[in-house]
């Protein structure tokens, strides 16, 4: 079976960026909540720091394509190990 490499790409890219939503808005609420997280993500994504709603906006669509790019090559890596003959086949 293998991967089909846009599809992986908009899966792993959105549940990324909705994981990222989440922890950044209820830093908004709840200002000790995901502090580390979103401090190392602040050290990633470059023009993103936590702060104000316009950041949670600026580090979710980093956070898309991030996960975008990650899934992409994820599935892509898995179907050439798939197809190969020395590849690992699960």
């Amino acid at each position: 079976m293998l991967f089909s490499i846009r599809a992986m790409a908009l899966t792993i890219g959105i549940m990324w960026a909705i994981v990222f939503f989440l922890v950044a808005a209820t830093q908004q609420a709840l200002p000790t909540y995901g502090v580390a997280f979103l401090e190392v993500m602040d050290g990633l994504y470059p023009g993103y720091a936590p702060g104000g709603f316009g950041s949670v906006l600026v580090g979710t669509l980093y956070a898309l394509v991030d996960g975008a790019i990650g899934g992409g090559v994820f599935a892509w890596l898995y179907n050439r190990f798939h197809r190969s003959e020395i590849g690992i086949r699960i």
